[in-house]
């Protein structure tokens, strides 16, 4: 018989059995008349869970010690009538064990024989009462037989669920466990064995189909059925038997898919799945990877859901952290069960998955030497730290609109990761501009904590472009903005030419900053007198950008059209041309031919001292 008919007629047996219990005290009488001795009348009525057995107490004290012992105490008295209370497996498999006495032939299957080796052990059906008694041919049984068969071994343990403390005294659980972690073992042994090659340099390794196989491993749904409390047992004794981390993992997940649906269909309640969900955290294999990041995820939300204990909880966001980089932004979005008041979504336990993120290894960072100088040994590795970067700025703006999200909470989340996380911040600069339009009411002061987040000289022209005319921005703020952008197109400009082609642009560059920066240099101004100079730098320097944006445009006119000409000619007359136009070209509409390369030293100055002042009024 097949593995499928075998579990469908299990299915079937444990169907007919609660009404097979219901019928037995009603129609016990009738079904001993057909296997008991007709012609002598029965002389004692044995009653077990209001079913009676009109039997005959020669055949019952020969096998059984109990029995022997309760006649032989009434002797006097002539006992006709005992009430056997508290018998495993109730009057089922009482009639068994009395067709056993009367040498009546029946199956022994492991569907039945952990209540027989049980009711062998009350009825104390034993060699010193009789040889080859029930309780060694069911021992027999379960040693020869089913140790010998996992799929028996579960279904045994399944039978026995209902049989505790007694099947475990009897060991009967120990045996199946220790025999289904040998088999579970012993088969993945064998099936990597079948599936060894050698190269065509005669080395010996697994081929590649083994692999991505799970041979070996076809018990994982089978221990699914198990109560969790021997579910535990067998997974412990299979990780000391040294079966495969990721087999583990496979079955963790099996179980817990299959009895976490269960129990909400079923509405269990919810200290049972407390203890599944902590069972299984504490089931987990230390090593990485061995279960999917998804899986992690979906057990965390259900311990917040149960509340279950904070070690759990813990645990679960320590593993998460060490493979976050896998995670995504539905994977962070853990709903908050808690009162009407709170966040949308679980921002502190978030927060400490970053922080345990932050503070453990990466798997590159043995192999990778230290990109950034602040780094520590055992830091995540680069390409780790930025794909949760990026993660981070997508949770930040998942969550920025929810309105009961307080700044402390957010900067919480915006802060979690080094400084040298973030390459580009247009992620960070959309999450606090989205912040920042759904918190209207902040104060100048909350804006200027915001702002500090971003690093302006990181944003793209994009971004930038968005910053420069952002009203919902602190003024100080926007005036860097276009500081940059400036310098940027500052930039773009003075690599267009050579040192030689640049020496007027650079003039006047120098010129034009002493220009917009004048009014920065008086040592005292008031508060008023600060403000306005703030607004008079920024029209200046929106209409600083927009000239240099045309005269980029205009050089990139210009390009293009001297390599037109230079494809029409060659001559030493054209280049001649060409040196005569350059000399004009300007920048700021003055012209020289003489000049620095490279903006004077005085100009900087001039610049780092605005900069130094539009970062004091930030502060």
């Amino acid at each position: 018989m097949d593995k499928h008919h075998q579990h469908l007629l299990l299915q079937h047996h444990q169907h007919i059995h609660h009404h097979q219990k219901l019928s037995l005290a009603k129609s016990s009488r009738q079904s001993c008349s057909e296997w008991i001795f007709r012609d002598v009348p029965s002389d004692i009525t044995i009653e077990v869970n209001g079913g009676n057995f009109a039997l005959h107490k020669f055949p019952l004290v020969s096998r059984s010690g109990r029995i022997r012992r309760i006649v032989a105490e009434h002797r006097d008295t002539d006992i006709s009538k005992v009430e056997l209370l508290h018998l495993p497996g109730g009057a089922e498999i009482f009639e068994l064990a009395a067709k056993f006495c009367y040498g009546i032939n029946f199956e022994i299957t492991s569907s039945n024989v952990a209540q027989l080796f049980c009711v062998s052990d009350y009825l104390e059906m034993t060699e010193e009462y009789s040889k080859d008694n029930l309780a060694s041919r069911t021992e027999e049984y379960i040693d020869s037989i089913v140790c010998k068969n996992l799929e028996m071994c579960v279904q045994l343990l399944k039978q026995s669920e209902n049989l505790l403390p007694l099947a475990d005294e009897l060991n009967i659980i120990g045996r199946c466990i220790d025999a289904i972690a040998s088999k579970a073992c012993a088969e993945q042994i064998a099936s990597s064995f079948s599936r060894l090659e050698y190269s065509s340099s005669g080395r010996l390794h697994m081929s590649r189909q083994a692999k991505s196989s799970d041979g070996g491993d076809w018990w994982i749904e089978d221990l699914s059925v198990l109560r969790i409390d021997l579910y535990e047992r067998v997974m412990n004794a299979m990780k000391c038997r040294g079966v495969r981390p990721e087999s583990i993992g496979a079955s963790l997940v099996s179980y817990a898919e299959r009895e976490l649906t269960k129990r909400t269909e079923t509405g269990h309640h919810q200290e049972h799945e407390q203890t599944i969900v902590e069972t299984i955290v504490t089931l987990l294999p230390v090593e990485k990877l061995v279960v999917p990041i998804s899986f992690l995820f979906g057990l965390l939300r259900r311990a917040v859901i149960l509340d279950t204990s904070v070690s759990c909880r813990l645990d679960l966001e320590r593993r998460i952290a060490s493979q976050l980089d896998m995670a995504t932004l539905d994977d962070l979005l853990i709903p908050s069960f808690r009162h009407a008041g709170d966040t949308l979504f679980e921002i502190d336990t978030v927060h400490r998955i970053l922080v345990n993120f932050s503070q453990q290894g990466g798997d590159d960072s043995e192999d990778e030497e230290s990109v950034f100088e602040c780094d520590s040994p055992h830091s995540p590795s680069q390409s780790s730290m930025f794909k949760v970067a990026k993660l981070v700025d997508s949770y930040l703006a998942e969550i920025a609109p929810d309105v009961n999200l307080d700044l402390p909470k957010f900067l919480l989340i915006a802060e979690a990761l080094p400084l040298h996380a973030r390459t580009l911040h247009d992620g960070l600069y959309r999450a606090i501009d989205l912040y920042l339009k759904a918190h209207q009411g902040l104060s100048d002061s909350d804006k200027k904590k915001l702002s500090k987040l971003i690093d302006f000289q990181k944003l793209s022209q994009e971004a930038g472009a968005h910053a420069a005319q952002n009203e919902r921005l602190p003024l100080q703020s926007i005036v860097q903005v276009l500081y940059f952008e400036q310098l940027k197109l500052r930039s773009s400009l003075c690599s267009s030419y050579s040192d030689e082609e640049t020496k007027p642009k650079h003039q006047q560059q120098q010129q034009q900053s002493w220009r917009i920066n004048s009014g920065a240099l008086s040592a005292a101004m008031s508060p008023k007198d600060n403000y306005a100079s703030l607004r008079r730098e920024n029209r200046e320097l929106k209409l600083e950008l927009a000239r240099l944006r045309m005269r980029l445009n205009d050089l990139e006119k210009e390009h293009i059209s001297m390599k037109r000409d230079m494809q029409r000619s060659h001559s030493r007359k054209f280049m001649s041309g060409v040196s005569k136009k350059m000399g004009k070209l300007t920048f700021f509409g003055h012209s020289s031919s003489r000049g620095s390369s490279s903006p004077s030293k005085q100009s900087f100055r001039t610049d780092s001292k605005v900069m130094e002042r539009t970062c004091a009024s930030m502060d």
